[in-house]
């Protein structure tokens, strides 16, 4: 017999935890043998909803409809697949699995661990983001104020990460005046480290009139206002800068996924650059390591999973090398102004990127691009093995497979695994 699973999260949204709710959604489909699937589609923040994908769409509104009636009729789920910050986990099934991209600090919130450990399992997107679950402790006192133990993660957490997708480019025409561009893809805010972005790099090229920097940004959304908004806060940013030569672009709002793939495999898009502060995965990194772009940034969180790839020294030892400009960085406390109740703690600490690092690993990739294509096609062919698409989807089936068994089931499994 199917078992109902509901899957709650914002699968409609242009959003990171758009993309993750899809994902999830994707992968029941394979297997609908198995799984009567269900669907709560919630908001997130202010971005816009999904078009391009017609069929797929339509089958998003077919089971938001068929939810809709199950729930007038009171029908009860066997599972729930919750793709959302752990604030907002709860117990809506006799299961439930928390799905989320975790934090880009390096510990998460007594609020995520209290509701995490409310679940049954927790998947989240990289080893960087399972640590902050799995390495963090809060002391626990009493009314006496005495220690009483801690609290910590008490459920399993597990990795996944994203799939590569294979997407054929649009015939979008984007110009360029500069031959050798950087690209920069990053919704505008403190965790991105934007101005300090724009700074290395009008740093490092201030003189070079054929280098340019193109920053696919926005505020919030794709809006006319938020696309004027920006371009008055870039003309801001680079007034600070003086005289310079070296191009910047504002490619304001959203890409579809082959507006994208073109923007990607542009003959003037050089190499991808960031130096954020953290990130859960990297998804905008991710998808310029499987096409073949050099990438420079920063040496630390969720990124890593994808950007280290084994490879042979010259004694034949395999060992993980990071493949990309690696900017150093120190480790210290968020900025006051990113701390986020519930969420982003106040002693929690990311990278703080080295500038004079960032300016001297982007000078190696355009000095030397020769050795940053190979890099990158090494980190590529990694990537789409490692990542491809199946193995993903087969991995979440996993997951959640192992809680739809029946006891005598999990009996047998366990019997089998012991002999």
């Amino acid at each position: 017999m199917k078992k109902r699973i509901i899957v709650r999260g914002p699968a409609m949204s242009a959003s990171g935890y758009g993309e993750h709710s899809r994902l999830v959604l994707r992968a029941l489909r394979t297997r609908e043998d198995l799984f009567d699937i269900f669907l709560i589609n919630i908001e997130w923040g202010k971005t816009g909803w999904i078009t391009e994908n017609k069929e797929e769409r339509e089958w998003f509104d077919s089971l938001i409809i068929k939810t809709q009636h199950a729930i007038k009729n009171k029908m009860t789920f066997d599972m729930s697949l919750q793709v959302t910050i752990p604030n907002e986990f709860e117990r809506i099934a006799p299961i439930n699995i928390g799905v989320t991209a975790g934090i880009e600090t390096n510990k998460v919130s007594p609020l995520w661990l209290q509701k995490s450990n409310e679940m049954d399992k927790i998947i989240t997107i990289s080893e960087h983001s399972k640590r902050g679950f799995t390495e963090t402790k809060y002391p626990l006192v009493n009314d006496k104020q005495e220690l009483v133990g801690d609290l910590h993660m008490k459920k399993p957490v597990e990795v996944i990460g994203y799939p590569v997708k294979t997407i054929d480019p649009s015939d979008t025409n984007f110009e360029f005046d500069t031959d050798f561009n950087f690209l920069t893809v990053a919704l505008w805010g403190q965790r991105k480290n934007m101005e300090q972005t724009i700074r290395a790099f009008v740093e490092q090229f201030r003189d070079n009139e054929n280098v340019g920097l193109i920053l696919k940004t926005a505020s919030k959304n794709g809006s006319t206002y938020d696309k004027l908004l920006m371009q008055k806060l870039l003309s801001r940013i680079s007034g600070t800068f003086g005289e310079r030569k070296c191009k910047i672009y504002l490619l304001h709002g959203r890409l579809t996924e082959p507006e994208m793939t073109t923007l990607l495999n542009h003959k003037k898009v050089k190499c991808m650059f960031s130096i954020a502060h953290g990130e859960g995965f990297g998804l905008p990194l991710f998808e310029a390591a499987y096409s073949g772009l050099p990438i420079v940034t920063t040496d630390w969180s969720g990124h890593l999973d994808f950007l280290y790839a084994p490879q042979k020294d010259k004694k034949g030892k395999t060992k993980k090398k990071g493949l990309f400009g690696k900017v150093s960085y120190d480790l210290n406390n968020v900025q006051e102004e990113s701390v986020w109740d519930g969420v982003i703690v106040r002693d929690s600490k990311w990278a703080y990127p080295s500038l004079q690092s960032a300016k001297t690993k982007m000078s190696e990739v355009y000095k030397d691009y020769d050795q940053a294509i190979n890099k990158a096609k090494k980190l590529k062919e990694y990537v789409l093995t490692e990542f491809e698409e199946s193995k993903i989807l087969e991995k979440y089936i996993s997951a959640i497979e192992e809680y739809t068994k029946s006891e005598e089931e999990q009996y047998q499994n366990a019997a089998e695994s012991f002999r």
